[in-house]
């Protein structure tokens, strides 16, 4: 596999056809790729031979007076999926995005898309305490089709010790939030626990570990999980935790919060953002 950074027009074409393949929507046009990739922007290739694979798209981004890399989208060949193009990609965009100055990098998942939340959290360290509401609207593609499109906005502290020496956070006292269950239909089902006045030093949270699955089976099942895990996710945010892990399980997976100063993030934290 060749990782590599995209700049012409004739790559470009080829990340279009890439995204039709992944999504099935039609693809940003390449007069825009182009000028963001000439204007502090970057877009990866994962080759597989002459043919591409997977892709990542990130544009300049400007929030209180402190920019940052958009990572916007990232797709994956359905045929060369769980094969780590995912990851390397990411790496591959953090050492480009030094290059180019960048010390930070957001971008969005939805975090009941576990395998997403894993590499975001897990194996990048990236971490999350902004929730987004139905952030992209009614969105009609395959994967999120039928549901309000909330996403976590992870935070990529591209130069921290918590990144760069991939530190291992101390989980003390962890405690859940919620408890997972199977309900009379054999679907599950989230009972949370009270969101108010959180002081434990860490807690956990169950999701479903097939949630594209689950949407097949059950869309109201599926709402459940969104409503309920968006009351959590917010709770904890707005009490000063942030999502830091997802632990994976055999019925369930798990997402770690801890308490955001405990992170070594360096001088900047972008509280703001």
């Amino acid at each position: 596999m060749i990782i590599k950074e995209l700049t012409t027009l004739q790559e470009m074409e080829q990340v279009q056809q890439l995204e039709q393949r992944v999504w099935g929507i039609s693809p940003i046009p390449t007069h825009q790729t182009l000028t963001a990739v000439k204007n502090g922007g970057i877009v990866i290739g994962a080759f597989d031979g002459e043919k591409l694979v997977g892709f990542s798209y990130g544009f300049p981004a400007l929030k209180n007076g402190q920019s940052y890399l958009c990572s916007h989208m990232l797709g994956i060949d359905e045929a060369y999926r769980s094969q780590r193009i995912g990851e390397q990609l990411k790496h591959a965009q953090r050492q480009i995005a030094r290059t180019k100055g960048y010390s930070m990098m957001h971008w969005t998942f939805d975090p009941l898309e576990t395998r997403n939340g894993y590499l975001n959290l897990s194996k990048l360290n990236g971490i999350c305490d902004t929730y987004l509401e139905n952030c992209y609207g009614e969105m009609q593609d395959g994967f999120n089709k039928g549901l309000p499109s909330d996403r976590f906005e992870v935070h990529w502290h591209l130069e921290s010790d918590y990144v760069e020496q991939q530190q291992q956070p101390e989980i003390v006292n962890l405690q859940p939030i919620g408890q997972f269950s199977i309900d009379q239909n054999e679907l599950p089902s989230l009972k949370l626990a009270t969101l108010e006045n959180l002081t434990n030093d860490s807690y956990s949270l169950p999701v479903p570990k097939d949630f594209q699955q689950l949407k097949q089976t059950s869309a109201e099942c599926a709402m459940h999980w969104r409503m309920m895990t968006r009351k959590a996710f917010v709770a904890l945010f707005s009490q000063g935790y942030v999502a830091i892990r997802i632990a994976i399980g055999e019925q369930w997976n798990d997402y770690i919060f801890v308490k955001k100063e405990t992170l070594a993030l360096g001088g900047n934290t972008y509280e703001n953002y």
